[in-house]
């Protein structure tokens, strides 16, 4: 599975998150699953217990930043494959090229 998420603490009095957020990545980080972080969301690939304990873990090192704590996840759940973190990508990059347009 790839699994999607973004974690950050409310209530804090402060706009910024990175602290918090930073903590979050080190948990994932850590982890040694496969992982992407962007601006917005990380993502992490791997099996579903795995996965679901590295986001709970990333969720509690955020817990002390604030009062609360917003998680938001969509996953892509397709048994049998790996890699995928990757592989999609490659795929995308490859039917675009494939259109000749390479300013889609």
């Amino acid at each position: 599975m790839i699994l999607a998420f973004s974690v950050a603490p409310s209530g804090t009095g402060d706009a910024s998150v990175s602290d918090a957020v930073a903590e979050a990545v080190k948990v994932v980080r850590a982890s040694g699953l496969p992982h992407r972080t962007s601006s917005m969301f990380t993502e992490i690939e791997g099996e579903w217990d795995e996965v679901f304990d590295v986001v709970k873990r990333a969720t509690e090192a955020v817990l002390p930043f604030g009062s609360r704590v917003s998680l938001v996840m969509k996953a892509d759940i397709r048994p049998g494959f790996a890699g995928e973190l990757d592989g999609k990508l490659e795929r995308l990059e490859a039917a675009i090229a494939e259109s000749g347009d390479e300013n889609v």
